[in-house]
């Protein structure tokens, strides 16, 4: 297919403002064609058709939804190698991974799927009436039902799974809104694809095109535009700090503030208990090397921080680790800013006391964006005292945190900003042993990990992929799974409405055959009794 480098309204083509293109990280080349800047008006534009579709859309059954989400899984493999050639193109990233995250991609479109159509996530409550209770008790119904339009933000770590057609579109869409959707700038022509692909499934299913529409740019106007917009409910975002945060005041200053989900970075500690550095060290070892260096450190859950207690065994492993990071190759990282970031946080860590253990020499012959791998050191005292040392990295490097026994470990546990994950290396016994650090790692993580490495996120019914501040901007939500698509739905409570008109869901005929929870218990069954 032909990239046209056009904003997608609804589908249809616009134009926009300033011109940039694609950059192949690898060479620093630029790729063709030219893409054009959104602007505040194309959002007003691409927000208004979104909103023109929302009541028809939100209407549609569980049935006609699920239809969608897999028609654009089918189109996304319907892509074929072209569109994994434009990937590898635009992010360095090697075809095996690609090929992996678009597989992932179309398996969590389908598995929305089947989760709108078993239908028990819209949580139907029924208390019904009593009209002979003294004084009358009224019938009660409740439910979630889609919020209206949802502004997403490609990832450039991800460029299919937490993109044009990841995880925040598919769980939006899956709930009933419509999506309007800002492409990462650093994969625009994957994004375009995508894109297209969407439209060809709603074709297919007779949906309004005006459910999905795409826009560019580099620069924050259309961003903020998206966030700003009166039409706009809610906004899921992957990416930084900085950029997450901004995006979260501009969605609490607004006159009706919106919640913006924001995953914006962790440091994801992983503690090593003192027998299980004992026993496995060598194993340990060679798990966080493959971990910190997996996609070149460009991963949400990349181990940054490495914790455990001084001693032989410790220092055995450490040294281990650091002699299969210097040999691990240097990669390619997805564009020049990340790049540059990454150095510059290295750099920040030494000039703040922390000790270079290990670093890969960059190629003769590195590009532009060359990242190696690299492990620094510092004790507790020193990671407790100044936060800065506590900040991410974002690339293929780790922090060896040396501790005196375990309860300086709790304390730095403590003193941990929110993070998505942390992992524990240790034995059952342990565990046990060890509980307040369990406890206080349990008040700062979406996701404990017990003897494995964080950068596996399995995608289904029980993930949480959130945490506490600054991991996200609201712990309560996961941006993984299934349990994302409650954060682009609200509750509403139908009182003494006749049967006929509530929501298929809330009938006393459980016509969905959906799990209810009618006078407290969860049941299949039939209302008995009603208004």
């Amino acid at each position: 297919m032909e990239l046209t480098g056009q904003n997608l309204i609804g589908g249809t083509p616009a134009g926009g403002g300033a011109a940039f293109r694609a950059v192949d990280p690898a060479s620093g080349a630029t790729l063709k064609p030219e893409f054009r800047e959104g602007d505040a008006a194309l959002a007003d534009r691409a927000l208004a058709a979104a909103e023109a579709a929302f009541p028809a859309y939100a209407r549609t059954t569980p049935g006609v939804r699920a239809t969608f989400l897999r028609a654009i899984a089918d189109e996304l493999l319907a892509l074929g190698q072209p569109l994994l050639e434009r990937a590898h193109a635009e992010t360095g990233l090697p075809g095996a991974r690609l090929e992996s995250e678009r597989t992932r991609t179309v398996n969590q479109l389908r598995l929305f799927a089947a989760h709108i159509e078993e239908g028990s996530w819209v949580e139907a409550r029924i208390d019904p009436g009593d009209p002979g209770r003294a004084p009358p008790k009224p019938d009660i119904r409740r439910m979630l039902v889609p919020l209206g339009p949802v502004a997403v933000f490609a990832a450039s770590n991800f460029p299919f799974a937490f993109s044009v057609a990841g995880g925040d579109t598919a769980s939006a869409l899956a709930a009933g809104c419509p999506v309007v959707c800002k492409a990462h700038p650093g994969h625009p022509g994957t994004s375009e694809l995508v894109a297209r692909a969407v439209y060809r499934a709603a074709d297919r299913g007779s949906i309004s095109t005006g459910v999905f529409s795409l826009l560019h740019g580099w620069g924050h106007e259309v961003g903020l535009a998206l966030v700003r917009h009166p039409l706009t409910r809610a906004v899921g975002f992957t990416g930084s700090l900085r950029a997450g945060r901004a995006l979260f005041d501009a969605g609490a200053a607004r006159p009706d503030p919106i919640p913006v989900y924001a995953e914006m970075g962790s440091v994801n500690p992983v503690f090593l208990l003192p027998s299980a550095v004992a026993e496995r060290w060598e194993t340990i070892a060679q798990g966080l090397a493959q971990s910190i260096t997996l996609g070149v450190g460009q991963y949400c859950t990349s181990p940054g921080v490495v914790l455990g207690v001084g001693g032989p065994d410790f220092d055995r492993l450490v040294r281990a680790l650091g002699e299969r990071l210097r040999g691990a190759p240097a990669g390619v990282m997805l564009y020049d800013r990340l790049s540059e970031a990454y150095a510059a946080g290295i750099a920040r860590a030494r000039s703040r006391g922390a000790e270079l253990l290990a670093a890969t020499p960059a190629p003769p012959a590195a590009g532009p964006t060359c990242g190696a791998p690299a492990l620094l050191a510092t004790d507790a005292a020193h990671f407790l005292a100044d936060p800065a040392l506590r900040e991410e990295v974002f690339g293929p490097s780790s922090l060896v945190v040396k501790a005196s026994d375990v309860a300086e470990l709790v304390r730095v546990a403590e003193a941990l900003e929110g993070q998505l994950t942390a992992s524990i290396h240790g034995t059952a016994a342990e565990l046990d042993v060890h509980a307040p650090l369990v406890e206080a790692l349990q008040r700062k993580v979406g996701r404990l990990i017990f003897n494995g490495f964080p950068t596996g996120v399995e995608v289904g019914h029980a993930m949480q992929h959130g945490g506490p501040y600054p991991a996200t901007t609201d712990a309560r939500t996961t941006s993984v799974g299934t349990a994302a698509i409650v954060r682009f739905a609200r509750p509403v409570c139908w009182q003494d409405f006749p049967d006929a008109a509530l929501p298929a869901a809330l009938r006393n005929h459980n016509v969905l055959g959906i799990w209810r929870r009618v006078n407290g218990a969860i049941t299949r069954e039939d209302v008995a009794s009603g208004v």
